[in-house]
Parts: structure tokens; C-alpha cells; sequence
């Protein structure tokens, strides 16, 4: 019998990039190797995100375009899991007839039967949570890995309900993994080969908070950093409200911990941030950052920031731009509003153009590229030291990343991955650095 083949999409944000090894494991166990072609699949599944208007867009963008791949090959079944398929749930299949399976984000245990029943040619939709106490039971322990760096699951859901953010509705409440859980999927990484792990969840600086003082977190990478094996270990995503003192204070103790933290103000104006109901001010940003470079000098951060949220003014947005300046992000990811269905600010009046909003983005992306090239070039005629994580963008070339998360592409050899190397940087190409290993005397 030839083996059956599946083709994984995979959208938005590092929890789906989790999400989807936990699929592929999954349809390992019923019969299905990945492959990168489309043209060899005889399953297709899209994972899927639905924080933007623009990415549910997408997707549905991209199954229209499978016609022409049924036409190729009639047989190919056709699933869609992820945040899209947890919002929309059975109306996917009313809208996409060629759709044969949807799965929501509590539902990955169910894959096997539902492949199982997809293959018989039934068209079926689960999208229904389940209790928190249960979800992580349900959670495999997955001691596949590959590779070199690993992202792994400490929480799912979240609890704070910002007015734009449509996450609690389609990821559910906060629930947290048990600290041996996760120790445990350390170890095995470790056991496999992999040098660093990324800690993650919706708000990871909220783990186990139900349960205790909200220091929880902070002992977790504490014991993660005591594993033999580990050489780095990195987190995300944090809300800043939820940023606490032992938190802050691993960074000056843990040498493992990288010299990174995403940490998304969203919006500079105290006004906007309050109608986005984020749970602090300008100030208090501020002043958590400061803290963190009084534990950390060379820490990098990062953002998210939305542009053009309902009511924001030309004033509003100025105070981004500051806040932006003031911080210097080594990156932001920065996108228009859009809304999206069950949020308070989909109701919010709106004055802003679709032009405006679009022109401040501009700006805004102008003032981050800057930003981004001015800490980058500090690095020029340094040598940094990378975790070396797999082949380069060109021939030859190898690639790491520094504890601030810089990208450093460098001539070397394939059996240095997993290592790590203090290339001299020679160019800023502005998205990453350009390396050069040279012998220390």
C-alpha cells in the first residue's frame, strides 16, 4: 500500500505553529507522512488564525483556490482547523462545499476519528470546548521532536478580554499545564537534541495564577534552566500588566534566560489603552521596561502594536510614535485594526479614514525599520554569539540566532547546527546580519 500524504498550513502565531506538530503527530498515527507539495497530498489541512480580518480572509482565499487542486486530484480531502474553524465552525462547510472536515482548537484529540470518518466521505464539524480541567488530559506527550530549538505549550486560553481581541472567544478561558507536564517534554526534548525551548501561551506571565501568587511562572524557569541540556530558554507572549517582580528578577539571574522579551503595549495614548481595556498606562509600560534593562541592560523587545483603533486621533498616534522611540523595539508587528465578531470594539465609533489609518501605518513602519537598523548596526564588527539552528539563506551559508533573537546568516558547516558560534557580524541587511566565523588567536 503507498503511503498516504498530508500538506500542513500553517497561519498566525507560534502557539499554531505547536499546534500543527501536534496535528502532524496525530496523523502519523493514522497512516498519513508530511510533505511539503501540494501536488503529492491526499490530504490537505489549513491551521488557521483569526485574530485579523485580513488573515480569516486569507483563508478563505486559499480554499477557493483548492478547485483547481480537486480537479488535479478529485480524492483529496480537504480539513480546517485552527482559530478560523473554532469561529466559524459548521458555516465553513455551508460556505466551502468542498470542504470535508473542521476542527476547533479544543478538538485535536478527535482528529483520528474524524479522518477516519472524512475518508468515508462524511463532512463533519467539531468545534465544541471542553471543560478546562480535562483539556490538558487530553494533551499528548510528544516525544517526536527534531531539530535544534523547540516551542512548547505552558498554557492555552486567556482570561483578560481586551475589547479588540477576539483570542478568548476562540482559544477559551486560562488553563495551565502542571510544572511536571511540562518538565517532563523538556526533558524529552533535551534527550532529542534540542538546545533551547520557547515557553508558550496566550499570556504566559499568568501561568497558574489561579492557583497561587503569581510567581508560578517564575519558579517554572527556574527549574526549566536547571535541566541539563538546556543551553537557552525563551517565552511568549506576555501581557505587561501581568509582568512581575520575580519575573523580572530571573533575568538578572538566569543566564539561560535570553537577552528577548515580546512584551505588545498595543497603543502609546493612556485614552486608547483604557478604551482597549489592557489594564495599565503608559507609565506603568514604562516603568516595567525600565526594570527590565536595570535587570538586563542588553535586553531586545518587541511589540505588537495596532494602528487605528476606533477613536484614535492623529494626537493618539503621535504618542505611539514616541512610546516607540522612546523603548527603540528591535521589532514590532504592527497591523490596521479591523474588527472582529463578539468584541466591544467592534461597536466603538470610528472616524478615522481607511486612507489615515493606512498612512499612519506607513509612518509608523518607517520609524520601526529605522529602529531595527540602528540596533542592528550597533553589532557591526562584533562577534555575537548564536545558537546555530540550521542551513542559511544562500549556499554555504548556516544561520543562529542571538539571545536578543537577531538572525545572523554566516558561511559554516552543516555540523555546526546545534552549537554555539561567535560569527563577526560584517553587514546589517536590516531583517538580519551577515556573519563571518573567524579563528580567535
Amino acid at each position: 500500500m503507498m503511503q498516504k500524504k498530508v500538506h500542513i498550513l500553517t497561519y498566525g502565531c507560534q502557539m499554531n505553529v505547536s499546534d500543527s506538530e501536534r496535528i502532524a503527530a496525530s496523523l502519523r498515527n493514522c497512516g498519513y507522512a508530511e510533505t511539503d507539495s501540494l501536488d503529492d497530498a491526499d490530504m490537505v489541512i489549513l491551521n488557521t488564525c483569526s485574530v485579523r480580518a485580513k488573515a480569516e480572509e486569507r483563508i478563505y482565499g486559499i480554499l477557493h483556490t483548492m478547485k483547481g487542486q480537486l480537479k488535479k486530484n478529485p480524492d483529496l480531502i480537504i480539513g480546517v482547523g485552527g482559530c478560523v474553524a473554532q469561529q466559524e465552525g459548521k458555516q465553513l462547510l455551508e460556505r466551502v462545499p468542498h470542504l470535508r472536515f473542521v476542527f476547533g482548537t479544543h478538538n485535536l484529540h478527535l482528529l483520528p476519528r474524524m479522518i477516519s470518518e472524512a475518508e468515508s466521505g462524511r463532512r463533519l464539524a467539531e468545534t465544541d470546548f471542553i471543560d478546562d480541567d480535562k483539556r490538558f488530559d487530553l494533551y499528548p506527550q510528544n516525544s517526536d521532536f527534531s531539530g535544534v530549538t523547540r516551542f512548547i505549550t505552558i498554557m492555552q486560553g486567556c482570561d483578560n478580554y481586551c475589547s479588540y481581541c477576539i483570542v478568548p472567544y476562540v482559544r477559551g478561558r486560562e488553563v495551565s499545564r502542571s510544572p511536571e507536564d511540562i518538565l517532563t517534554e523538556v526533558r524529552l526534548a533535551v534527550e532529542a537534541g534540542v538546545k533551547e525551548v520557547t515557553l508558550l501561551g496566550q499570556n504566559v506571565n499568568s501561568y497558574m495564577a489561579k492557583s497561587g501568587d503569581g510567581s508560578a511562572f517564575a519558579e517554572l524557569l527556574r527549574s526549566i534552566a536547571a535541566v541539563d541540556g538546556i543551553t537557552r530558554l525563551r517565552f511568549m507572549t506576555s501581557h505587561p500588566k501581568d509582568i512581575s517582580k520575580p519575573l523580572i528578577d530571573c533575568f538578572a539571574d538566569l543566564d539561560k534566560l535570553c537577552s528577548h522579551i515580546h512584551l505588545p503595549v498595543q497603543a502609546g495614548s493612556d485614552r486608547i489603552l483604557q478604551l482597549m481595556k489592557r489594564g495599565y498606562t503608559r507609565a506603568d509600560y514604562l516603568a516595567k521596561i525600565a526594570r527590565l534593562r536595570a535587570m538586563r541592560p542588553d535586553i531586545y523587545v518587541t511589540s505588537d502594536i495596532i494602528v487605528g483603533f476606533p477613536g484614535e486621533t492623529e494626537a493618539d498616534f503621535q504618542q505611539t510614535l514616541d512610546l516607540m522611540e522612546e523603548v527603540v523595539y528591535s521589532d514590532s508587528y504592527s497591523f490596521v485594526y479591523s474588527p472582529r465578531p463578539e468584541t466591544k470594539a467592534a461597536l466603538m465609533p470610528d472616524n478615522a479614514t481607511k486612507e489615515e489609518k493606512h498612512q499612519r501605518l506607513d509612518r509608523l513602519l518607517k520609524l520601526q525599520k529605522k529602529l531595527t537598523s540602528g540596533l542592528q548596526a550597533v553589532l557591526l564588527g562584533k562577534r555575537v554569539e548564536v545558537l546555530v539552528e540550521g542551513a542559511g539563506r544562500m549556499p554555504g551559508q548556516i544561520f543562529g540566532r542571538t539571545s536578543g533573537n537577531r538572525v545572523v546568516n554566516f558561511p559554516g558547516d552543516p555540523a555546526l547546527v546545534g552549537s554555539l558560534q561567535l560569527p563577526l557580524i560584517v553587514r546589517n541587511n536590516q531583517n538580519s546580519l551577515l556573519g563571518r566565523l573567524e579563528v580567535i588567536s
